[in-house]
């Protein structure tokens, strides 16, 4: 018994035990859906390497409950997603950042962590209330699709980039 499972990690074990990881994963996520408690944040994150650049995946979820009559929402971030079509578990190119939306007082702040990116290496689109924030620089490439609470203006947002931390304020 111990020679076959031993068999079986030598060969291919690296697929089958990272598919089994990523499957952990996308259940946990799945059933930290289920959360009841409201006002808490909970945010993990991690990354996955294999042999050669090929393997490495990141990936990261943020839980957010209590947010008004909405119930828990979970937001994940990374290059590990589940291929709708095939149900299998993916490390894809492009990885999808973390983003917060805070609505203030007299503008929307729209905050995501974009590591190793300088504001040069940043696109920002905008339509109705999509926001879409793309950006590249050698091997680090992100992308997301944010929907806003409403409707800004292109012209009147503020765009800085500091450290990775990517600060887009709207004015209301």
């Amino acid at each position: 018994m111990t020679e076959k499972r031993r068999d079986q990690t030598s060969h291919g074990g690296m697929e089958g035990g990272l598919g089994g990881i990523l499957k952990g994963l996308g259940d946990l996520v799945e059933k930290l859906g289920e959360l009841d408690e409201t006002g808490q944040e909970l945010s993990k994150t991690g990354e996955i390497n294999g042999p050669g650049k090929q393997l490495r995946g990141i990936y990261g979820f943020t839980v957010k409950v209590g947010l008004g009559d909405q119930g828990p929402r979970i937001e994940p971030f990374g290059n590990i997603r589940r291929d709708i079509k095939s149900g299998r578990t993916e490390v894809q190119e492009v990885r999808e950042p973390m983003v917060d939306i805070f609505e203030e007082d007299d503008h929307l702040l729209v905050l995501a962590e974009l590591p190793g990116i300088g504001k040069e290496n940043l696109r920002i689109d905008l339509k109705d209330d999509v926001l879409t924030i793309s950006a590249e620089k050698r091997d680090k490439k992100y992308r997301k699709e944010v929907l806003l609470p409403r409707s800004v203006s292109k012209e009147k947002m503020q765009i800085s980039c500091n450290n990775g931390v990517l600060e887009i304020e709207c004015p209301k």
